[in-house]
């Protein structure tokens, strides 16, 4: 599988790196394999002592939480400035930049190739004076206890190493679906890490699955699709720049997801997208942060993807000290629009048009076929015959859903207030406790017109989706409800969470199924005798009802839907019945 010529090109693309790497107390398995073979997380802990302990100044190695099975969760800061806690770059003003591997511990370049690329940048032998202007906050395994579930064919669609970890945690949660709803322990310790350090990148190191191909990397930043619109113009050069240099040492990146429009279809071409913000390049820019997915290609050997991945960090080093300081101004002057953008439209999704390019993109020559295995069309790459496919590309991402941020903020009912406050504070978001009882509140409330649940348990957990929008009433409010402010820094990642119609909304999570689930009932009979004394009383609602008997051939049809049509004009209904919990106020608590 991994030839010489492969090897002796690698070794010679990293300048000698890897003649060297044996003598070299800050070596890895990896390395000293051939980059055959990737480490336990036990080599991880005692690197990490090592750099330590072989540069004390520039170096700190540190805990940042524990796993669900006890496992230390280690990052190290690097840096030349002498910042190496978050109360130092915070105090001086310093970039910092979080490189994070193995959140899918299966794909674990970034591991390997963050160590490599740490001690090169540590001799000045990469990025040279790099980390004289910023401080580099590495993971190198983010998801530690899929990183010790070992085996042979954790990925079987992957080229390398031997053996390697399991894409999900102990606990089961893909931690990459994670970043809103912030389940796994793991997702916690690493939010509480970049509240604490508040990086100015998140870079997060794939695998990609997928078909065979020739190119070997995706490099996909945000903001770039959405977000703040003056970081994507940073957002766009931090993207071209990177992808410049891969180019420049014989890679071949792409701007977009690697992966057909259809499965196994390679005539079907690509999409390009916004990530809704469970994924890292979703989430980050409602922080108004850049964060980049790196995502070389499964098909590629080992040692080469390690390559890249080091060619990606090496690159995002000299970037981040050649415009830290430019980049970190944008931010905050980001933060300044967020937390002013009361009553501004937001986007809080995205879709894809179908504007439709013909790119050429070099592939394999293939052919589909019927299998008599899977009884299905099936794709077959002849690795030994390039061929470049013209296929289509849709890249053009354009806001689908806008909404008007409120005047003032969000109030969470005293009920929900302590878990809702816990999942803000995970995230750094503001918010106070109302001090005092208000019998009649001028309040937006959103009641849904309409519901769908998901079909089967996603993440742990039944997704809903919901249409309605939001209406003025008044309502009691009781003390100890939370009020979210609009006005902070984070106000994109407010709306986001608590916006019902939002992608990845609590409420799309499910966390709040209890006001969507009808609980008290009439049992028919008696809702029979309501719904006669009602036509009886009432001729404007016996009209009403007649025209619905005629204009709805399904609710004619039903008798649980007629009797509903009774029970709703009824004083036992349910008036919170498909009530969201939280409203929204333009009053400023």
């Amino acid at each position: 599988m991994i030839r010489s010529a492969i090897l002796l090109a690698f070794a010679t693309t990293t300048a000698g790196a890897f003649a060297a790497a044996p003598a070299s107390p800050l070596s890895t398995i990896s390395e000293r394999s051939g980059f055959q073979n990737t480490g336990r997380y036990d080599e991880v802990a005692d690197l990490c002592a090592r750099f330590q302990k072989a540069y004390p100044k520039q170096v700190r190695c540190f805990s940042f939480g524990r796993t669900p099975e006890g496992r230390t969760m280690l990052a190290m800061a690097v840096t030349r400035t002498g910042a190496l806690t978050a109360e130092q770059a915070k105090k001086r003003g310093i970039p910092v930049m979080l490189i994070q591997g193995g959140i899918h511990a299966g794909e674990i370049d970034g591991k390997d190739a963050g160590f490599l690329a740490v001690r090169e940048a540590l001799e000045n032998k990469a990025a040279p004076g790099a980390l004289d202007k910023q401080v580099l906050l590495f993971v190198p395994v983010f998801n530690v206890d899929g990183h010790e579930r070992f085996g042979k064919w954790n990925r079987p669609n992957q080229r390398g190493p031997v053996e390697m970890g399991w894409r999900t945690t102990a606990q089961n949660y893909n931690l990459n679906r994670d970043y809103v709803k912030a389940d796994a322990p793991e997702m916690q310790a690493m939010l509480a890490l970049v509240n604490a350090w508040d990086p100015l990148a998140y870079i997060d190191l794939h695998v990609t699955d997928g078909a065979k191909f020739q190119p070997d990397v995706s490099i996909q930043v945000e903001p770039v699709h959405g977000g703040d619109e003056a970081l994507k113009t940073a957002g766009a050069a931090l993207q071209n720049a990177v992808m410049a240099d891969l180019k420049s040492q014989g890679s071949d990146p792409k701007p977009y997801y690697i992966s057909f429009d259809k499965d196994d279809d390679p005539a079907s071409g690509f999409v390009d997208s916004m990530a809704t913000p469970r994924f890292s390049t979703g989430y980050f820019p409602l922080r108004n942060r850049f964060a980049m997915l790196v995502e070389t290609h499964s098909w590629k050997d080992y040692p080469t993807r390690v390559r890249i991945t080091r060619n990606t960090i090496v690159s995002l080093l000299s970037q981040v000290a050649a415009h830290g300081k430019e980049w970190q101004k944008l931010t905050q002057e980001a933060d300044a629009r967020a937390a002013a953008m009361a009553g501004a439209e937001v986007p809080i999704s995205y879709r894809t048009t179908f504007n439709v390019k013909t790119i050429q993109f070099p592939g394999y020559e293939y052919a589909r076929g019927y299998s008599e295995v899977s009884g299905g069309l099936m794709t077959h790459y002849d690795e030994s015959k390039p061929q470049m496919w013209t296929v289509p590309l849709r890249d053009e991402v354009v806001p689908d859903l806008k909404i008007a941020a409120p005047q003032g903020g969000y109030l969470v009912p005293a009920a929900d207030a302590a878990w809702v406050g816990a999942k803000l504070a995970q995230h750094g978001i503001g918010f106070k406790v109302v001090a005092s009882d208000q019998m009649s509140a001028e309040v937006e409330t959103f009641r849904a017109t309409k519901t769908k649940f998901g079909a089967q348990s996603f993440e742990g957990h039944q997704s809903l989706a919901v249409e309605g929008d939001w209406a003025r009433e008044r309502r009691s409010l009781a003390k100890g409800a939370l009020f979210v402010p609009i006005a902070q820094p984070k106000a994109r990642l407010v709306m986001a969470m608590l916006e019902p119609r939002g992608a990845d909304s609590l409420l799309a999570w499910g966390e709040f199924n209890n006001a969507f689930e009808r609980k008290e009932y009439m049992e028919e009979y008696v809702a029979e005798d309501v719904a006669r004394e009602q036509l009886e009383a009432d001729p404007a609602l016996r009209a009403e009802f007649q025209k619905k008997l005629d204009s709805d051939a399904e609710f004619n049809k039903s008798p649980a839907k007629r009797l509903e049509f009774f029970a709703r004009r009824h004083a036992s209904w349910d008036e919170r019945f498909n009530l969201y919990p939280v409203m929204r106020t333009a009053q400023k608590y």
